[in-house]
């Protein structure tokens, strides 16, 4: 992704879509310490623009 996005900014992007996650809860999704709901995912893909399939995919 370019420019990147910090994890605080991601989370006020993800709070907007009615999500409630802090900058740590984006931190331990990213270091695979917490799992992301099937609403967290939908709201992601929204901000990235790009498909659920796409984010799920194991590159």
């Amino acid at each position: 992704m370019s420019p990147k996005m910090s994890q605080r900014i991601l989370a006020e992007k993800l709070q907007v879509n009615g999500i409630d996650v802090d900058k740590n809860a984006i931190q331990r999704i990213e270091c695979g310490k917490r799992f992301v709901t099937d609403i967290e995912l939908l709201a992601l893909s929204k901000i990235f623009n790009i498909s659920c399939d796409e984010l799920l995919e194991n590159k």
